[in-house]
């Protein structure tokens, strides 16, 4: 349940965030006119969200007919949940800083054309965190606990509730959080996340005759990590860590976690400062001008 508490906070926060960015644009714009056609555009987005979640449950529990074919289906969409989870957490890093500028851009040109623009650009704001969401709540249940009962579900719902609130105060100014250290350590688990529902994959390959070794595990630990301890179910439901697990499914979650967590943390290189005008056209080897220096006349 904390694995999706923290889908849903994750991406139910970065939705906020674009929400309330678009918001606050038009009301400093004097266009609180257009703050229906946003509202619609969101709604829209949510509520095609959720059909595509249930289009991914229903197809799994009603349009597959063998266990292979569904041990396949549920593998197939872990991998692609893997591959959203890994470019989301890059691409919200990568594009924090300029997201509010690309987005009131974005708004500035949707004005200009009208109310549909503006509905339409709203939705393609939300739709993008309202389907991952969508496909890594599913993976992410399936992998805890093979999607029974209503826990991940509202988690889930939890978790967004959690973000709508801690939204609604940043906009108000009423809290203050490091969106940068919030989105560094929440990247941090779902990358861990994300290697666990990578070895569930795995492990569905293993189930459809897709990829060999189900019969061969790397350890067994039951000894030690009791399955129907408390802990032993805190660390299978978040990051997939089972007992006896398969030789393949460990090097999967090796292969996956350790380099894309040391990629993750690892500071970008600060870009080079580029050179003064008046520097330019010195020859070679001639040490730039202090602009704080005095100069001689």
């Amino acid at each position: 349940m904390f694995a999706t508490y923290l889908i849903g906070l994750r991406e139910g926060l970065e939705a906020t965030l674009v929400v309330s960015i678009l918001v606050a644009f038009l009301v400093k714009s004097h266009r609180r006119d257009r703050l229906p056609h946003v509202w619609v555009g969101v709604a829209l987005a949510v509520a095609l969200s959720v059909l595509f979640g249930w289009l991914i449950e229903y197809t799994s529990t009603s349009l597959l007919d063998t266990s292979d074919e569904r041990e396949l289906f549920d593998a197939v969409t872990s991998v692609a949940a893997v591959v959203f989870v890994t470019w989301m957490i890059f691409w919200m890093r990568k594009a924090a800083r300029s997201i509010g500028g690309e987005l009131r851009g974005r708004l500035t040109e949707a004005l200009a054309v009208g109310a549909v623009a503006v509905t339409g650009m709203a939705f393609l704001a939300v739709i993008r965190e309202g389907l991952e969401t969508a496909l890594i709540f599913y993976s992410a249940a399936q992998s805890a606990a093979g999607g029974a009962g209503r826990g991940p579900l509202l988690a889930l719902l939890g978790g967004i509730a959690t973000s709508v609130v801690l939204g609604f105060l940043l906009y108000r100014s009423a809290l203050k959080i490091n969106l940068s250290k919030f989105f560094t350590w929440t990247g941090a688990l779902l990358i861990l996340v994300a290697a666990g529902i990578f070895k569930y994959g795995v492990h569905d390959f293993q189930e459809a005759g897709v990829l060999p070794g189900l019969t061969n595990h790397a350890f067994d630990i039951s000894s030690v990590l009791d399955p129907s301890s408390w802990y032993a179910a805190l660390l299978g439901g978040m990051f997939n860590i089972t007992a006896n697990p398969t030789v393949l499914e460990m090097v999967a979650w090796v292969a996956y976690a350790v380099p894309v967590l040391v990629l993750f943390l690892r500071k970008p290189a600060k870009p080079k400062r580029a050179p003064l005008a008046r520097d330019a056209d010195k020859p070679a080897g001639t040490a730039p001008t202090d602009p704080s220096a005095p100069q001689r006349a």
